[in-house]
């Protein structure tokens, strides 16, 4: 049987090491061959408005906020003060409201508590300017 040398393998590791540091990682703006872009405020409210009012029909929910996700006027067309999420961001967010359960979907059109998914929380509060 053959042994490979101690430089051989610390040589042959540190290719493995590279190959798989190198490169970015998923996630990473960018690492899908995509360049930073901001997000669009009022395409991506419209976008995720009609992904809430589809779920509320199909999951038969009847909450104000579904009405208001139904509804032919934009509720949100902003985001907050100094909130500049990216274009990867909003993809993110939702599909993650397209993946969404029935049940994930009554607590985000609660009309008591509603929640969002962790995903779609691009500035929160308390987080930096």
């Amino acid at each position: 049987m053959k042994r490979f040398s101690t430089h051989g393998l610390k040589l042959a590791l540190g290719f493995i090491a590279m190959a798989f540091c190198a490169a970015p990682v998923p996630g990473d703006v960018g690492g899908c061959g995509q360049e930073p872009q901001e997000l669009d405020p009022e395409t991506f409210f419209w976008t995720k408005q009609t992904f809430e009012c589809d779920h509320c029909r199909t999951c038969q929910l009847t909450s104000a906020a579904c009405e208001r996700a139904c509804a032919d006027s934009l509720v949100q067309s902003e985001f907050p003060e100094n909130c500049v999420p990216l274009v990867h961001d909003g993809e993110v967010c939702l599909r993650a409201l397209d993946n969404g359960s029935c049940r994930d979907f009554r607590a985000y059109m609660s009309d008591r508590a509603p929640t969002i998914p962790t995903e779609c929380d691009f500035c929160p509060a308390g987080g930096p300017p």
